[in-house]
């Protein structure tokens, strides 16, 4: 992402009057500059509740991306700044990657998936952002259809193979199909395949689009969707279906499936999404802490950083933001149940031993939906209208290579990193 740089002086008049006053009237304290949080509710809970015992003086300041990095790019050009503390997604720290400062020493990262750890080093050596706060896809299953899994099946460790078995298994013994994918105009059918698919089946997103391996998941899906219910090209969220029991077994964002959960909170489990043969693609939606170069005080930003992977501040900042922690712990019975019933998923899904994280989409710009639709297109000709897939991935690989290439977009996790565009080979 490129930023329009001013001289310092010119950016001091930009950003007012009352930040100068504030930041004189806290020179003491850390700036904690954040994308995340910034409805006025979530604002008002992240510093009544969640910094209320922070071991210094912090002043919590929101903002959206483009006043955020401006700031921020006018402190790093400049040299010197009073920012102390970053919090963003992912994508909005890779940005600023040779400007962060190395955090290895701080143990918190110690508590973390192992996967998302990796993520916070930015393709670098260095610990460049200690991960924060997530949210994620899950899948969910109706206790009605547990019994039918493939004898020998972990419901926590599935693979691909046996979820088609189960599938085969409800829709013969059931009396129909019973599972269910949010296939409709509105559903996140995409991050399926973009998060889920592809790096189980190709350890990729983008490079191995056309791979034999990217041939071998669309194949599977092709057989699965030979046992999924007939209505999931109109499902846009699966907890209406899964409630009324439309389907036993879905796929979709933790917040698609909340209501079903708060429910029946008694009827429903979740668990992490099935792996393939190069791992357990999952896509999480990762905010990091990060302190810049130009942080005034580094100690106190470090303290602040340790105090906010603590397991209570955890609990508290889900409880502010509706973001899961990123260490394991345990959830308290008063939280509500769709939180309680997924977390315990969400927590598997990422510290599993072959986690294999697909990100969300960096680089692409105003190129975001037409890359969202090279899927679609993908799903909607090998599995809907049952073309050949071969000759689809070759044809929509095209695609995607020129789209990549007009974006000019590096590479992101999974695949390796690259100098321009991320090649489609």
């Amino acid at each position: 992402m490129k930023h329009m740089k001013r001289p310092a002086a010119q950016l001091l008049v930009g950003f007012g009057l009352s930040l100068l006053a504030t930041a004189s009237a806290h020179a003491q304290s850390v700036l904690f500059w954040s994308t995340q949080a910034t409805p006025v509710n979530e604002q008002k809970d992240v510093r009544e509740v969640v910094l209320k015992n922070s071991p210094v003086p912090v002043e919590f300041v929101t903002n959206n991306d483009g006043p955020y990095f401006t700031r921020l790019n006018a402190e790093l050009q400049a040299g010197k700044g009073s920012i102390g503390l970053l919090g963003a997604l992912h994508g909005g720290l890779s940005s600023n990657t040779k400007d962060l400062q190395d955090l290895s020493k701080l143990g918190a990262t110690a508590k973390v998936s192992p996967a998302f750890v990796k993520l916070g080093k930015l393709g670098t050596s260095e610990q460049k952002y200690v991960p924060w706060m997530q949210a994620t896809f899950v899948m969910a299953a109706n206790k009605k259809a547990l019994p039918y899994l493939p004898a020998g099946a972990d419901i926590n460790k599935l693979t691909y193979d046996q979820l088609v078995t189960w599938s085969k298994n409800l829709a013969e013994k059931t009396g129909g199909p019973k599972f269910g994918f949010p296939a409709g105009p509105q559903g996140l059918k995409h991050r399926f395949f973009q998060g889920y698919l592809y790096p189980s089946y190709a350890d990729s997103m983008v490079t191995e689009f056309r791979s034999a391996g990217a041939e071998a998941g669309w194949n599977m899906f092709k057989e699965l969707w030979k046992y999924t219910h007939a209505s999931s090209t109109g499902f846009n969220q699966m907890q209406e279906p899964l409630k009324n029991e439309q389907v036993w077994v879905a796929f979709d964002h933790i917040a698609r499936l909340a209501d079903a959960f708060n429910a029946k909170p008694n009827d429903f489990v979740a668990f992490p999404a099935p792996s393939g043969p190069t791992g357990r693609g999952f896509m999480p939606v990762l905010a990091g802490l990060a302190i810049p170069k130009t942080a005034p005080d580094k100690a106190g930003a470090e303290k602040l950083v340790a105090y906010l992977m603590t397991p209570e501040v955890q609990l508290a900042t889900l409880r502010a933001t509706n973001f899961f922690p990123t260490v394991d712990i345990k959830i308290p019975a008063d939280m509500p149940a769709s939180v309680r019933i997924t977390a315990e998923a969400i927590s598997k899904q990422a510290g599993s031993a072959d986690a294999n994280p697909g990100l969300l989409p960096v680089g692409l710009g105003a190129l975001g939906g037409k890359f969202n639709q090279v899927y679609v297109d993908t799903f909607e000709r090998v599995v809907l209208a049952g073309q050949p897939v071969k000759a689809v991935l070759d044809e929509q690989a095209a695609t995607l290579r020129k789209l990549m290439q007009e974006a000019n977009a590096p590479c992101w996790e999974p695949d390796k990193p690259s100098v321009g565009a991320c090649p489609v080979k």
